[in-house]
Order: C-alpha cells, then sequence, then structure tokens
C-alpha cells in the first residue's frame, strides 16, 4: 500500500508533508524550501513553471503569471469578491459558459482547479522524490469556510492532478491534530488555533478533553 501524503494548498504558498512514525515531516522541496509559492506561469513554449520559477518571472510575464487562484474556486464570477480581484490582478478572469469565474492564459479558458492542479502536481512531485515511489492519494486541506460548492472543486483539482483526495479536512482542524500528536499532558484543556495566511486569518478554540 502506498503513502498517504498531506498537502496544505495556500492561496500564497503551498506545502507537502508525510507521517514518518508518529511525527509528521513537512518535505523540503526541489529548491530546498519548505514552502512552495501557490504561483503558476504558463510560458509561450508551452512549458509550465510552478513555485519560485513562476514567481521569478512573474514581473516580465504578469498577464500569464496566476496566484491566489484559490480565491476564485467554486465562486461565479458575478460573485463581489470576484468583482474585486478582477480589479486587483494583472491577469485575466473571465466568465465560465456555467457562470463560474475562470481565468484566461493564451487565449485559453482555464478553471481554477485546472490552475489549482498544476500546484499540486508540484507538491505530489516534491513527495515522490523524497519517498522514491509513486504516490495515488493525499489529504488535502482546506479552509473551514469553504462550502460545498468549494471543496468538490478542490477534490476534482486533486483528480486532475492524479491525486485521489481521502479527505477535505480543514485546516484548523488539521493544525490542532498535530498538536496533539506529540503531547502527552492529561486533563482537559481549550487551545486556540490561528491561521495567519495570506488570503484569510482564522482563529479557532478547541477542547481536548481526557478520556
Amino acid at each position: 500500500m502506498g503513502r498517504i501524503i498531506g498537502i496544505d494548498l495556500g492561496t500564497t504558498n503551498s506545502c507537502v508533508s508525510i507521517m514518518e512514525g508518529n511525527v509528521p515531516k513537512v518535505i523540503e522541496n526541489s529548491e530546498g524550501a519548505r514552502t512552495t509559492p501557490s504561483i503558476v506561469a504558463y510560458q509561450e513554449d508551452g512549458e509550465v513553471l510552478v513555485g519560485t520559477s513562476a514567481k521569478r518571472q512573474a514581473v516580465t510575464n504578469p498577464k500569464n503569471t496566476l496566484y491566489a487562484v484559490k480565491r476564485l474556486i467554486g465562486r461565479k464570477f458575478t460573485e463581489k469578491e470576484v468583482q474585486k480581484d478582477i480589479a486587483l490582478m494583472p491577469y485575466s478572469i473571465v466568465a465560465a459558459d456555467n457562470g463560474d469565474a475562470w481565468v484566461e492564459v493564451r487565449g485559453k479558458k482555464m478553471s481554477a482547479q485546472q490552475v489549482s492542479a498544476d500546484i499540486l502536481r508540484k507538491m505530489k512531485k516534491t513527495a515522490e522524490d523524497y519517498l522514491g515511489e509513486p504516490v495515488t492519494e493525499a489529504v488535502i486541506t482546506v479552509p473551514a469556510y469553504f462550502n460545498d460548492a468549494q471543496r468538490q472543486p478542490t477534490k476534482d483539482a486533486g483528480r486532475i492532478a492524479g491525486l485521489d483526495d481521502k479527505a477535505n479536512t480543514n485546516d484548523r482542524t488539521a493544525a490542532a491534530l498535530a498538536f496533539g500528536l506529540d503531547k502527552q499532558e492529561k486533563g482537559d484543556r481549550k487551545i486556540a488555533v490561528y491561521d495567519l495566511g495570506g488570503g484569510t486569518f482564522d482563529v479557532s478554540i478547541i477542547e481536548i478533553a481526557d478520556v
């Protein structure tokens, strides 16, 4: 049975981890960093750049370099949040035939999940290079505020990238679980989990019961 990886598909950065024994390990990418910029660039010759390489050429190729695409997942073109992004982003955000918010790159319309899949492929390859074996299953975290219309496209992005998303786990839930993995304290307690991300800032209060 193959290894299941954990992926934080972030608005600004993404990362991938595995369990080594009972300890989660964040895997360094090919540049030696534990996080990868959630940026995808589409070159004229068809090459797709993801992460730091995409970020480096963003200034000279702004219309074909996509970032913060997670903000569009599961959203309609007419939504207020999307209209705000249209005014801010250097790339083209367009309406799909079904009314979803898509992007247009080099004359081709693409869904947010297609772009996200390119980021997930990078995470998948990072894990495979470290493990030395193919990876086909993952747990991809999503913001707690994501509704079903946003969670399903995230799973679809995983499928496009060749990953079976075993669970749409809330990112703060994953953080809370990670907190308890190596803790031996007894007794009931409360902890605050905050996620200071590039797109949102979320706080949850978690009650841990000693049972």
